[in-house]
């Protein structure tokens, strides 16, 4: 079939893990635009939902690092942080090794990206699949762009693997989604936790739901972390999003919520 769905948005932990202590008038909305979301994803029909994020060093570190990953097997835990802090329920959740294997051979004609048999899903896999996916009932094959350990993955070859991506589900007979998640403003882990840049990350929604793929590749890692925060290095997920369904995007909801930690967001993009 081809690809039939597109979209991003965020992950941070505290989506759930404080969403007590979040303004309900921030909170609310942002989380009725991942139901939304989640609508336009079922209304597709898809077979199966690749879910592309930045690695947090729950699979992989500094002694093996690809630039891209993609899973491989019927069936993966998470998440891999304590239930009660995240406040979701570890559980397996279904995959397809033989669908993603096909996907991988793929990619692999254009693309070289490594693939794992065994995945333990942490925060930027669970807290989108918390809210997309709440029946577990979608065949999900997980994926990692190097947004962590430098050298990061270039940001025009982000784009070649959303391509990729592309070009390889295209030629399946399944009916594929594609959302990627992470950034985009924030600084995990550091003094400056709940900092956001909401005029940074305004622009550079406009710049995805434009498509402009000049624009998008015209970001410099130096500029992104004096900018946007260390966090913002993951908008390698949501350009290649950008460049797999090669339309216009609409932004479903972006709020910025300090307790959250991150500018929270979440939009769909056309199929082109």
């Amino acid at each position: 079939m081809s690809l039939v769905f597109a979209g991003v948005c965020s992950h941070s932990p505290g989506i759930t893990s404080r969403a007590e202590l979040a303004d309900p008038a921030l909170r609310d909305p942002f989380y009725a635009s991942y139901g939304r979301m989640r609508e336009a994803l079922e209304a597709s029909r898809p077979d199966a939902l690749v879910i592309v994020a930045g690695e947090h060093f729950a699979n992989f570190f500094m002694n093996n690092m690809p630039a891209f990953a993609l899973g491989m097997a019927d069936h993966y835990e998470g998440p891999i942080e304590d239930e009660r802090f995240l406040k979701i329920a570890r559980r397996r959740v279904p995959g397809h090794a033989a669908l993603s294997a096909r996907l991988i051979e793929g990619v692999m004609q254009t693309v070289d990206v490594a693939y794992c048999e065994e995945w333990k899903f942490d925060h930027g896999i669970a807290v989108p699949l918390h809210f997309l996916t709440p029946r577990d009932d979608l065949a999900i094959i997980p994926g990692n762009i190097n947004c962590q350990g430098p050298p990061l993955t270039p940001l025009h070859r982000a784009w070649a693997f959303g391509e990729a991506i592309r070009r390889a589900a295209d030629a399946m007979p399944e009916r594929i989604a594609f959302v990627g998640t992470g950034g985009i403003s924030h600084w995990p882990a550091t003094p400056d936790s709940g900092k956001i840049n909401e005029a940074w990350d305004r622009e550079f929604l406009t710049r995805w739901s434009h498509n402009d793929k000049d624009r998008l590749l015209d970001y410099r890692d130096t500029a992104v972390y004096a900018e946007a925060g260390q966090g913002a290095f993951e908008i390698r997920t949501l350009i290649a999003v950008a460049a797999a369904a090669r339309g216009k995007g609409t932004v479903l909801s972006y709020t910025p919520i300090p307790i959250f930690a991150t500018g929270c967001f979440t939009a769909t993009m056309d199929i082109a």
